[in-house]
């Protein structure tokens, strides 16, 4: 009877991007201007085609934020956002403070952030499983995610560690309040009904 020794298998171990070196890498050439890709806890990930439901939300959200937020806050869209060493994704709308000039330096970073929006059809489990836990462990205060398919907005709020602790779903027919104000507020059908089937 023989006895094989049984060693452990190690697994290949993943080399993480610093934002500097994603730069680097972009103005070296190596990512294209044309690509779309964000920066998450050092990955590169390519973004998904815009197609024509998810850029006409993101359209309708901006610009009735920018109308309800014009005093106090700066709408950006599919713009970055600085989270950490590491992670610089791209949400689809993010109200942040003004004045925009203090943008001009650097992206915004969490304390900046009074919402942030993600718009999601192809992306929403990545939108919910990767991208959600990562803005709550940067403390992003408030997170809609606009979900196309089921045409309902999911609010996040009360961010702890890697999970929001408060979700609520507004369907057609309803309004989503603002947190930053009280008189500011969004229906459902503004955004959805100019991209019903």
């Amino acid at each position: 009877m023989t006895t094989t020794k049984l060693t452990a298998i190690s697994t290949p171990t993943k080399y993480r991007l610093s934002v500097e070196q994603y730069y680097k890498m972009a103005e070296a050439g190596i990512l294209g201007i044309e690509q779309r890709t964000e920066l998450i806890e050092g990955e590169i990930i390519e973004m998904s085609a815009i197609g024509t439901k998810h850029a006409i939300c993101v359209s309708n959200l901006a610009e009735l934020l920018t109308v309800q937020t014009i005093q106090i806050a700066h709408v950006r869209h599919q713009n970055p956002i600085h989270l950490s060493d590491r992670s610089e994704p791209q949400p689809d709308i993010v109200l942040v403070k003004r004045p925009s000039s203090r943008y001009a330096d650097c992206h915004p970073q969490p304390e900046d952030i009074f919402l942030l929006i993600e718009v999601s059809d192809s992306t929403l489990k990545y939108d919910r499983e990767v991208k959600l836990p990562l803005y709550a462990k940067a403390g992003i205060a408030e997170v809609w995610i606009v979900n196309i398919d089921e045409q309902v907005f999911e609010v996040y709020s009360s961010p702890n560690q890697d999970q929001y602790e408060q979700v609520k779903i507004y369907d057609k027919g309803e309004v989503v309040s603002i947190s930053m104000s009280e008189t500011m507020a969004i229906a459902v059908n503004e955004i959805f009904e100019p991209v019903e089937k």
